[in-house]
């Protein structure tokens, strides 16, 4: 029988996941995570806006032998949703978690809004972390109303359907991405009101750290995806001018998601970081 955080290594049980989930109390809200044992430096992995930690479960296999800790944020996938969704609301979750997991300095993985998130925490608990990954992200995301991505959410109408069109653009990714775990991820954020879609997205839309990220003294690496059509060049180009000593990666033929279309690729950066190379 296979230990219970133990992950196959040519893949994941994308049914399963859901399963493997527990949870703490963090100022007041109860905030789930997938924990999976291993040695090193713990690796926190933040997810994305609508994703669950299950967005990771493709990276895992990847990082096999490392501490990783991944959570829902607050108002995604089993964690409680609470009053505020700021950008400083979901860093504060994650300082919970933190601190409720006694974590000696974690390594902050971010995609996308969950890099947001650990840019926020690390400007404004800088003792709690050892490092930051910004995966495919911003610091301001300044999304116009023409913009695809609030259009189509403006389109939305509960109760949504995990096959709903939408999906298509908000999830494109290579071929190669396991139809099953799209599948999973789609169910999940479809579980979210469309009300909380649209109050999250405006959040994220004023938010602007390019102050706080000029105070980020912990070691960073920005990842990026060559062809984001979200966050593309510029977004990447002043994340490192504003994240004093970061390196910036870029991932070969990746869109928004490089941890989903090439995990190997990102978890090499990833142990390069750790590694000092």
């Amino acid at each position: 029988m296979r230990p219970p955080d133990a992950l196959p290594i040519a893949g994941v049980e994308q049914d399963a996941w859901a399963g493997r989930k527990r949870w703490i109390n963090a100022g007041d809200l109860d905030i789930a995570y997938v924990e999976i044992a291993g040695a090193g430096p713990p690796l926190l992995l933040v997810h994305g806006f609508t994703d669950t930690s299950r967005s990771f479960s493709l990276l895992a296999p990847h990082l096999a032998g490392r501490r990783l800790i991944m959570p829902d944020l607050r108002g995604h996938g089993a964690s409680q949703a609470g009053d505020g969704c700021r950008v400083a609301d979901f860093a504060e979750d994650i300082a919970g978690l933190i601190r409720h997991l006694r974590l000696d300095q974690p390594v902050v993985v971010g995609h996308s809004l969950g890099g947001m998130v650990a840019i926020a925490l690390a400007a404004r608990q800088p003792d709690l972390i050892g490092g930051l990954v910004v995966l495919a992200s911003t610091l301001k995301p300044g999304f116009t109303p023409d913009h695809p991505l609030p259009v189509g959410i403006q389109d939305l109408r509960d109760p949504l359907s995990p096959v709903d069109p939408f999906y298509d653009w908000w999830h494109a990714c290579r071929s190669s991405v396991p139809r099953p775990f799209l599948a999973g991820l789609a169910k999940e954020a479809s579980a979210m009101p469309v009300a909380r879609w649209r109050a999250i997205l405006e959040e994220v839309r004023i938010t602007d750290l390019i102050a706080e990220a000029r105070t980020v003294r912990a070691r960073a690496l920005i990842i990026a995806g060559a062809c984001d059509p979200l966050f593309g060049e510029a977004h990447q180009q002043a994340l490192a001018e504003a994240l004093t000593g970061s390196r910036l990666v870029w991932a070969p033929n990746c869109g928004h998601n490089p941890h989903w279309e090439d995990p190997a690729f990102v978890a090499s950066a990833i142990s390069g970081m750790l590694s000092g190379r």
